[in-house]
């Protein structure tokens, strides 16, 4: 038999879903590209696996895949759309730690956590002031995963995005946000995602912008972050976690022929 997936989306960041909780899942690197190819897969910004959870309090474990099959620590919006598809108010399972969510009018929150600050836990390659960095006058955080926050147009994304990624200062890479402040409350961002490049949403890109540009005083704490396809309400909140709010959609639903799949390893032995 196949293995059943799910197509979703998050502002257009768009996932691929296998639910490996009955049958447990180990996708490889090279089926992981493959199903992230638009032309020969099933297409998407990251592929997402869900598993049982291994600790108290969760409902579900998540992974997140990049296409180029390195694992993100964390992704709003694919939290957003597990929530959604496993319904109610479930706890992640990440890298990150326990998510917990909740839905409300349509729309899903999701508590992100709190944000590492410190050069070491984000990390960097050397002791930096992370609220200006040395680096085109940027901020860093990070939200389970890396970030670096410049508040320049959104337009140098393209250009820039790839050659910030790999900067010696994040020895793990790094997600790059370009940040364009439009009011007290409201920021224009485009993120250029490591393992991914430019993708038309990123949650936990929002939520760094939204720290970062907190801490240099350019916005208040709630903010509504504009991506390309939408907007999400981010709240870094007074005891240090950030809740993400925002929607999520199902695209389709359907099997992975099994012929296709023997061309790479889907399930443990």
């Amino acid at each position: 038999m196949g293995v059943s997936f799910t197509k979703m989306h998050g502002l257009g960041n768009d996932f691929v879903i296998l639910d490996g909780r009955t049958t447990p899942l180990s996708p490889s690197t090279t089926l992981i590209s493959r199903l992230c190819d638009r032309r020969t897969g099933i297409g998407c910004d990251q592929l997402v696996t869900l598993s049982a959870p291994t600790r108290d309090g969760a409902d579900v474990r998540v992974s997140f895949f990049n296409p180029d099959g390195s694992e993100a620590g964390a992704c709003g919006n694919a939290s957003r759309c597990v929530a959604a598809l496993l319904g109610g108010s479930p706890t992640l399972q990440t890298q990150n730690g326990l998510l917990p969510t909740s839905q409300k009018n349509g729309l899903i929150s999701v508590l992100m956590g709190t944000p590492h600050l410190d050069w070491q836990t984000i990390p960097l390659a050397r002791e930096c002031d992370t609220a200006r960095l040395p680096l085109h006058d940027g901020a860093a955080c990070s939200m389970g995963n890396p970030h670096l926050t410049l508040f320049r147009s959104i337009e140098d994304a393209a250009a820039l995005g790839p050659v910030l990624e790999t900067d010696p200062l994040f020895p793990e890479r790094a997600n790059i946000g370009f940040a364009e402040i439009l009011s007290p409350t409201h920021i224009r961002l485009r993120v250029w995602e490591r393992g991914a490049g430019l993708t038309l949403a990123c949650g936990s890109g929002a939520c760094a912008a939204v720290v970062n540009a907190a801490r240099r005083g350019l916005v208040e704490r709630t903010c509504r972050v504009t991506m390309e396809c939408g907007s999400l309400t981010i709240t870094w909140q007074d005891d240090g976690s950030v809740l993400m709010t925002g929607p999520a959609q199902t695209v389709f639903t359907g099997t992975l022929d099994e012929s296709w799949l023997e061309k790479g390893q889907t399930t443990t032995p």
